[in-house]
Parts: C-alpha cells; sequence; structure tokens
C-alpha cells in the first residue's frame, strides 16, 4: 500500500510550504531589481498558486478518501507560514502601517490563539472543526494579502489597489477577531481548571 504521506493533496500543501520562502526572496530581491515591480508580481503570482493549493489539498484529500494525519496536521501550518510570512513582508517594507498593522496583529494573534487551543484540545481527544464563517475568513484574508502584495506595483495600474487591499485586511481581521472568539468559546467547555 502507498504511503499517504505522498498522495497528491499531501505534495499540495507541501508546495504551499515551499512558496514561502519563494515569496520571502521575491521581496529580497526586489531591492536589486531595476524594476521592483518584477519581483513584486512574480511573489503575487507564487502567492495565487500556494492560495489556490490550499483549495484544492483539502478537496482532493475528501474526495479521493487520502486524508492523514500529516495532511491534517500540515495544511493549517502551511496556511499560517504563508499567511504570518507574507504580512510581515508587507509590514517590513510599508505596504502596512501604521494603524493598518493592528489589523495584521489582530489576525497573527488569532492564528496561534487558536492553534495553541486546538493542540491543547487535541491532547483531551477534542476536536475543533472548521467553521464555514473560518473559511471566509481564510478567503478574505488571502484576496486582501494578494491584492497588497501587488500593492505599489498595482497602484501603478489601477490607482487605489493598495488601498482597497487596505480595506480587505481590516474586513478579514475582523472576521478573524469574530471566528477567534467563536473558536475560544468553543474550547472554553472543554478547559479544566
Amino acid at each position: 500500500m502507498r504511503s499517504t504521506a505522498y498522495s497528491l493533496p499531501n505534495l499540495l500543501t507541501y508546495a504551499r510550504i515551499v512558496c514561502v520562502p519563494l515569496v520571502v526572496l521575491c521581496f529580497f530581491v526586489e531591492g536589486s531589481l531595476r524594476s521592483p515591480d518584477y519581483a513584486r508580481w512574480t511573489s503575487l503570482v507564487i502567492f495565487v498558486i500556494a492560495s489556490i493549493t490550499d483549495y484544492f489539498d483539502g478537496y482532493l484529500a475528501r474526495a479521493w478518501k487520502q486524508t492523514s494525519t500529516i495532511g491534517r496536521m500540515l495544511d493549517p501550518i502551511a496556511d499560517k507560514l504563508l499567511v504570518a510570512a507574507v504580512l510581515l513582508l508587507l509590514a517590513a517594507d510599508g505596504t502596512i502601517a501604521g494603524w493598518t498593522l493592528w489589523a495584521a496583529i489582530v489576525i497573527l494573534c488569532r492564528e496561534i490563539l487558536v492553534s495553541g487551543l486546538r493542540e491543547y484540545l487535541a491532547e483531551l481527544k477534542v476536536s475543533v472543526p472548521v467553521t464555514r464563517l473560518a473559511k471566509w475568513k481564510t478567503t478574505i484574508q488571502m484576496v486582501a494579502i494578494g491584492i497588497l502584495l501587488a500593492g505599489p506595483a498595482g497602484d501603478k495600474l489601477i490607482p487605489g489597489v493598495t488601498a482597497v487591499g487596505i480595506a480587505c485586511l481590516w474586513a478579514a481581521a475582523i472576521v478573524t477577531l469574530y471566528t477567534g472568539y467563536d473558536y475560544f468559546r468553543a474550547g472554553l467547555r472543554h478547559i479544566e481548571d
């Protein structure tokens, strides 16, 4: 019997993890290029590909009955690595700054809180299913981050791209707060003194 560690859904998850350093590399290369816009567009393409694998790895794993322990473990980790790395890059290069940093902080704090809560509940053999709203949160978040990756390069094509990305990031942060509270409230029922 073939190992599920190398099933297509898991390979897609591994690919998403590999995309993280590639997006980071684009930002480091950006300063050394004559056209920094090229690096932004490249990072956006890599991010979009990674985001698409997020949908397909779960869908294919369920459709082909290839769900695995490693897939369940790595899928949320891959998502969090991608989101955290890109938010930090966008903050470092000034695409998100000032009050908008709070939206990024809310998103990152929620991800850490939910990860810790899931780990604790897993020890108690309690499963916390992903809600439909949490899936929408991820979609809004990925769209916001994608728009912000285009950032200044996108503004040259369509003025206001960065502003739209910032508005989407705030929308993602609001939904993130709600879903984080929802998970925390569900988890509180199982927390012992």
